[in-house]
């Protein structure tokens, strides 16, 4: 349901570009590591993954349950709530890990959080926490980096700034991109894990840039755009 709402309306608020690696492979059973800048990207995540033939489970925080019909919708699509600061915090990761073993993709934000400046600049993922390499430690999915930019141009900020800027979008229609890459399997302990995923997002987030920044991996294979 969200996913396919998600491609009905991201098109009307910018324009969204989708590249892959040419060894990009969004398998059943991966978790898609994307970097987190704006309350409208996830959004643009499940939008460019509708459009490969994906529809995921989303590990969200909580809070989003309590949102009239967005909590219901999030509840009859299986996504899994993020209880931060909680004793049953530990819990979305066995749920997580439950959707994965039924062969679903889990998109997951490493950073845990939204940059907290005001204007629209995009910068490169922040350090990652754990829970994405506990995630993948436990269960052996490979990560398939996603890196994503723009969304910050149609939210950012706090307050009602953000909806201002919402609200302006479908007459701006910025540039969306989104780039996956090729899967990755994380070794090591956990803060070498981290790290590992970090750097692959963050390879992802660079080839997104399109017009913005030179990409420092190879180009993609493969394109679509709208």
């Amino acid at each position: 349901m969200l996913s396919r709402t998600a491609a009905a309306l991201v098109p009307f608020f910018g324009r969204l570009t989708v590249t892959l690696d040419g060894a990009a492979d969004l398998a059943p059973g991966s978790i898609v590591a994307a970097n987190h800048t704006s309350l409208s990207d996830p959004a643009i995540v499940l939008a460019a993954l509708h459009r490969l033939g994906v529809e995921p489970v989303v590990m969200a925080a909580a809070g989003l349950w309590r949102v009239p019909l967005l909590g219901r919708a999030l509840a009859h699509d299986g996504h899994v709530p993020v209880r931060r600061n909680d004793p049953r915090a530990a819990a979305c990761l066995e749920d997580a890990a439950a959707a994965l073993a039924r062969g679903r993709l889990v998109v997951i934000y490493g950073e845990g959080g939204i940059p907290d400046f005001e204007n629209a600049t995009e910068t490169p993922p922040h350090p990652f926490r754990s829970g994405l390499a506990r995630l993948a430690a436990a269960t052996g999915a490979p990560v398939v980096p996603l890196g994503q930019r723009g969304a910050r141009r149609i939210m950012s900020g706090s307050g009602p700034g953000q909806f201002t800027k919402l609200a302006s979008a479908p007459l701006r229609r910025p540039e969306l991109r989104v780039h996956i890459g090729a899967p990755v399997r994380l070794t090591g302990d956990l803060p070498t894990a981290t790290a590992q995923a970090h750097a692959a997002v963050t390879a992802a987030w660079l080839s997104a840039g399109g017009r913005d920044v030179t990409p420092t991996v190879p180009a993609p294979a493969m394109e679509t755009a709208a």
